[in-house]
């Protein structure tokens, strides 16, 4: 330990129950709404990665105003796809995926539609998004949580530093291991409040770099609070 350096926290990770309890009484009660259908859940999520909500529903929005159909991103050249949605950020390579997403579900399924994954297991669900390209565990949990209404965790970077900090996963647990872990630490019923909620709580108080403690609501439970 070097010096100044506080001794780790002997104290035990909260229950996920406190947990919500706590959080729902600070932000207010999250309820489950299943929304949009499963490709546009899918594209809207490749969007959002490495930006905010505003920038990734804008360029959503310029995309699909952009192109009548999903065929037609398909068929688009990259340069006018990465143009449309240059507000998401990473736009050459999120246009790249996207192109290529939409040509292997034509391929596989004959037309531009996840429809039929809303008939299929969770695990087969899982299975087929993660074969397509540049699909992993968070994005295909999103298109489960947030359309078909699987209680399936996705974990974002809030959900796992505030996940890290709390206790609830090692602290060298991957993001992609974390959602293993958590799956069997969070009960279906409380998987999307516990989402949503914990992105709430990492956005406002428990910050990358200088969590604000004295706001925290979960400060006494926190094993990281006292490091």
């Amino acid at each position: 330990m070097s010096p100044g350096q506080r001794p780790p926290s002997n104290r035990p990770p909260p229950r996920v129950a406190t947990v919500l309890r706590r959080l729902q009484r600070a932000y207010g009660p999250r309820p489950w709404r299943a929304r949009g259908t499963p490709l546009d859940s899918l594209i809207g999520t490749i969007l959002s990665q490495h930006t905010n909500d505003t920038n990734s529903g804008a360029a959503m929005q310029r995309l699909q105003e952009a192109f009548a159909t999903w065929d037609d991103v398909a068929d688009a050249p990259l340069p006018r796809i990465a143009g449309a949605i240059r507000v998401a950020g990473l736009h050459r390579q999120k246009a790249r995926t996207i192109r290529q997403v939409l040509r292997r579900i034509r391929e596989d399924r004959g037309k531009v539609s996840l429809e039929f994954l809303r008939r299929r297991s969770t695990r087969e669900v899982k299975d087929y998004l993660r074969a397509l390209p540049g699909v992993g565990p968070k994005t295909a949990a999103c298109v489960l949580l947030f359309c078909l209404k699987r209680p399936v965790l996705p974990v974002d970077t809030h959900v796992h530093r505030v996940s890290r900090r709390l206790g609830l996963i090692g602290e060298k647990t991957s993001a992609e291991q974390a959602h293993d872990v958590l799956a069997e630490r969070v009960p279906d019923e409380k998987v999307y409040a516990f989402h949503v909620l914990l992105i709430q709580h990492g956005r406002q108080v428990c910050h990358a770099r200088r969590p604000d403690h004295a706001a925290c609501v979960l400060r006494d439970l926190c094993p990281s609070a006292d490091t």
